[in-house]
C-alpha cells in the first residue's frame, strides 16, 4: 500500500490523497461500503464498481465465525471468495466482540467470549486477530483494539488505551505477510488527554495508517468532532487517516474538514432497507403515505439508475408490500448518493471551496426543514 497527499485545503485541514493498493487506486477522501459478511446486503460486486467504489470493508469477527477464516483462505481469500476485484479493509473485530458477544471477558492476554450466534466459546488475542486477517487476505488490516462503551469512567478508558497500545505492538510483532498494510486504532473515549496519549503511542510504533476508533457510540456530534480536533493533528500528515463506523453525510463533511481520509458505515444500506433515502435536500422516508401517487424520482437532481427509472410511488409500493427489490433499489440509490457526495467533496477541495460547499450543504437542508415545518403547520391548520 502507498499513500500520497495530492493537495491540501487552505481554509480547513482537508486534503486530497491517493491510496494505491494491489487491487486498485482509491482517490481520497473516500467512503467504504460495509460488507459485514462479504457482500453489501443485496448488492452485487458489479453494482459497487458501477457506483464508483474501489474499497470496501469486511468484518473479521463475523467471517471468523462464519464460514471461518481458514475456509476463506482455502478458497483463495476474500477477493476470490466474494468476487470483489477492488481493495478490501478488514476490521479486526474488536468492536463487534465487545458489542455483540456474550459473557465477554477482557485481560491483557486477549478476550474470551461466547459467540452471539450459538454461544460457543472463543478466545481471541492480538496474534489471533492478525492470523485471521492474513488468512482472509485483505489489503488493509486493523490492529486489535479495546473499545469501551460510552460514557465510561476515566480509569476504564485509561486502561483500554494502555491495552490498545500493548495489543497494537503485539499485532505488529506477529505479522507474517508484508503484502498487507496494518493500521493502528486510536482510542481514548471522550478524554482529550487520553486521545492524545493514544495517538502519540501508536505513532511511535509506526503503522502504515491510523484510525480513530471508539466514536459514534452514543456521544453527541459536538463531542465527536471535538475528539477529532484533538486527535487528527497528532497523526502523521503522510499517512492515511480513517474514522471508523461514522457515516452520516454531515459527519463525512465535518470529518474531511478535520483531515480524515477514509470513512465506513452501514448507514447507506441499513437506511435503504428501512426506506430512508438520502437526497440533495435531506431525507425522503419512502414509506410515508404522501408518496403513494408521487410520480417524481427520489431526487430530481440525482443521476443514479434508480432515480432515472423509478418513481417515488413505485418505490413506496415496493416497500409497503415488502418486496425484496425495495431494499436493493433503495440501497443502490443511497450508495450512489454517498459516492457522489464524496466526489463533490473532492471537487470542492480541488477548487479550494470546501468551506462554501459545507455552508451550502447545511443551508439547503435548513431551507427544506423550514419548508416542511411550514407545510405541516398548514395541514394542521386545515
Amino acid at each position: 500500500m502507498d499513500f500520497s497527499v495530492q493537495q491540501a485545503d487552505r481554509e480547513t485541514s482537508a486534503r486530497l490523497g491517493r491510496l494505491s493498493t494491489a487491487h486498485g487506486v482509491i482517490d481520497t477522501p473516500a467512503f467504504m461500503p460495509v460488507g459485514t459478511l462479504g457482500p453489501v446486503k443485496g448488492i452485487d460486486p458489479t453494482d459497487l464498481e458501477q457506483l464508483g467504489f474501489g474499497l470496501m470493508l469486511n468484518n473479521a469477527y463475523h467471517l471468523y465465525l462464519r464460514p471461518g477464516h481458514k475456509v476463506v483462505a482455502e478458497l483463495g481469500g476474500l477477493h476470490r471468495f466474494t468476487g470483489w476485484p477492488g481493495a478490501i479493509l478488514t476490521d479486526s473485530g474488536g468492536f463487534q466482540i465487545f458489542s455483540l458477544a456474550k459473557l465477554c471477558k477482557v485481560t491483557d492476554d486477549g478476550v474470551s467470549f461466547q459467540s452471539h450466534l450459538d454461544g460457543s466459546a472463543h478466545f481471541i488475542t492480538p496474534e489471533t486477530a492478525i492470523e485471521i486477517q492474513e488468512a482472509l487476505g485483505a489489503d488493509i488490516m486493523m490492529a486489535f483494539d479495546h473499545c469501551v462503551a460510552l460514557p465510561a469512567e476515566k480509569d476504564v478508558v485509561r486502561d483500554a488505551v494502555r491495552r490498545t497500545t500493548l495489543w497494537a505492538k503485539r499485532c505488529q510483532d506477529s505479522r507474517r505477510r508484508r503484502d498487507q498494510a496494518l493500521f493502528g486504532i486510536v482510542q481514548g473515549g471522550l478524554d482529550r488527554d487520553l486521545r492524545v496519549t493514544s495517538a502519540r503511542d501508536l505513532v511511535g510504533l509506526g503503522f502504515e495508517g491510523y484510525a480513530v476508533g471508539g466514536l459514534s457510540v452514543g456521544e453527541s456530534k459536538p463531542e465527536m468532532y471535538a475528539m477529532l480536533d484533538v486527535t487528527v493533528p497528532e497523526l502523521p500528515v503522510s499517512k492515511p487517516r480513517y474514522l471508523m463506523g461514522v457515516g452520516m453525510p454531515e459527519d463525512l463533511i465535518e470529518g474531511v474538514a478535520r483531515g480524515i481520509d477514509l470513512f465506513d458505515c452501514v448507514v447507506p444500506s441499513r437506511h435503504g432497507r428501512t426506506g430512508s433515502l438520502f437526497t440533495s435536500f435531506g431525507r425522503v422516508v419512502i414509506k410515508q403515505a404522501k408518496y403513494v401517487r408521487d410520480e417524481q424520482p427520489i431526487d430530481p437532481s440525482c443521476g443514479c439508475p434508480v432515480c432515472a427509472r423509478y418513481s417515488r410511488a413505485y418505490l413506496h409500493h415496493l416497500y409497503q408490500v415488502k418486496e425484496m427489490l425495495s431494499s436493493r433499489l433503495n440501497t443502490i440509490h443511497n450508495l450512489w448518493y454517498f459516492a457522489d457526495l464524496m466526489k463533490q467533496i473532492r471537487s470542492a477541495i480541488a477548487q479550494g471551496s470546501l468551506r462554501s460547499f459545507r455552508e451550502e450543504f447545511y443551508r439547503s437542508r435548513d431551507l427544506t426543514a423550514a419548508a416542511e415545518a411550514e407545510d405541516h403547520r398548514r395541514h394542521a391548520a386545515d
